[in-house]
């Protein structure tokens, strides 16, 4: 197809609710691609309710948190986001500090949006965070108001979006009332940014304080996002109890412990890993201890006809409060086989007794900081 103006574009009555012109003009479309989603999408997930809301995620979703910036491949980012809508995952997860360089996953985001998704912006699901460091100063990182809300708008410029389906508070800021914080999520759902709230790594005693808050203020809060796994089960102790209680949704992210709980590590350290990187996943992780209760797993993974990455998801997602896994990847085979977790999700007794023994904390928990789970 030929390739659109600015002024195609700022005239298009037909563009799709929550599309932002200005930056569809930036980026003044290279070409339109002829990208139509399958017939049969909506028949290939299941889709649960997110708490007691009307909001309803598939069981597994799509972060964005590690190669989708600018320094991966735009193509093979854009082939798996395609994919997976394509497989019914609805729901794309990032946050500002997304890439990298920090920024960019939104950026290449909204790029895909616009090229290939735009017809399909309301069955779309598009989280976004603020929390951790994203410019210099006082102003740049944490919990305050001026900090959630200026990151908000830049996110949506990024995006090339009018709004979120869901903006988060990405940690809690214990420097910041907790009653600011939470007034900036119910800003940005006044002011049209988005639609739903939601808050990450916050611990019990703070997301009871949050529901509270955001219940008086009729926000409609209806999500947690934590680290959970096999090998990090913190939410365990009072969090999903919590979560129940209050009838908020559950979206596990790492429930494959940064890749532990896959093959990658049972015959050592790959040089293409994050361990060996020694990014935000640590040699260190790697103790003779996990990797013996990793490779005790993947045995009774093999038993149950399942990869371990699928027996992970599996198990995550067979706890009540859990409403999706969160999975993340470097390729299209990554997420099929995390897919294939959805075709046996159930436990038996013995299974679970089993697992039980070789669940043991791994010291993964990087978030525990800003988990506080008091």
């Amino acid at each position: 197809m030929t390739r659109s103006t600015c002024s195609d574009l700022a005239t298009n009555a037909d563009m799709p609710r929550g599309a932002s012109t200005s930056y569809n003009c930036r980026f003044e479309r290279e070409s339109l691609r002829m990208y139509t989603a399958a017939a049969d999408r909506y028949d290939r997930i299941p889709y649960v309710r997110c708490g007691r809301s009307g909001l309803q995620l598939p069981r597994i979703s799509l972060g964005l948190w590690q190669n989708f910036g600018g320094a991966d491949s735009f193509d093979n980012a854009r082939d798996m986001i395609v994919k997976s809508f394509d497989h019914g995952i609805t729901h794309f997860d990032l946050a500002n500090n997304y890439g990298p360089p920090p920024g960019s996953a939104e950026e290449n985001f909204g790029r895909i949006v616009a090229t290939d998704l735009a017809a399909y912006r309301d069955e779309l699901i598009i989280s976004t965070k603020a929390g951790y460091l994203m410019w210099p100063g006082p102003y740049g990182e944490w919990g305050s108001r001026k900090y959630l809300l200026s990151s908000l708008d830049q996110s949506l410029m990024r995006l090339g979006l009018d709004y979120v389906d869901v903006f988060y508070s990405h940690r809690f800021d214990p420097k910041t009332p907790l009653e600011e914080t939470m007034g900036a999520l119910a800003t940005a759902v006044h002011s049209g940014k988005a639609l739903y709230v939601g808050i990450s790594s916050y611990g019990p005693k703070k997301t009871r304080e949050a529901a509270a808050i955001l219940r008086e203020l009729k926000i409609p809060f209806v999500i947690h996002q934590p680290s959970y796994s096999i090998l990090n089960r913190w939410v365990e102790d009072g969090l999903l109890e919590v979560l129940e209680q209050e009838g908020l949704g559950c979206i596990a992210f790492s429930p494959l412990a940064q890749g532990l709980l896959t093959d990658k590590y049972l015959s050592g350290i790959p040089q293409s890993s994050r361990a060996a990187q020694d990014g935000s996943f640590r040699k260190s992780m790697l103790t003779e201890a996990t990797l013996a209760n990793v490779r005790a797993l993947n045995k009774i993974a093999e038993e149950r006809g399942q990869s371990l990455a699928q027996m992970a998801i599996a198990w995550v997602l067979a706890k009540p409060a859990i409403t999706s896994a969160l999975i993340g990847a470097s390729r299209w085979a990554q997420i099929e086989e995390s897919l294939g977790a959805l075709k046996n999700p159930r436990f038996s007794a013995r299974e679970l007794e089993s697992i039980d023994r070789f669940a043991r904390d791994g010291g993964l928990n990087i978030w525990a900081a800003s988990s506080q789970p008091a």
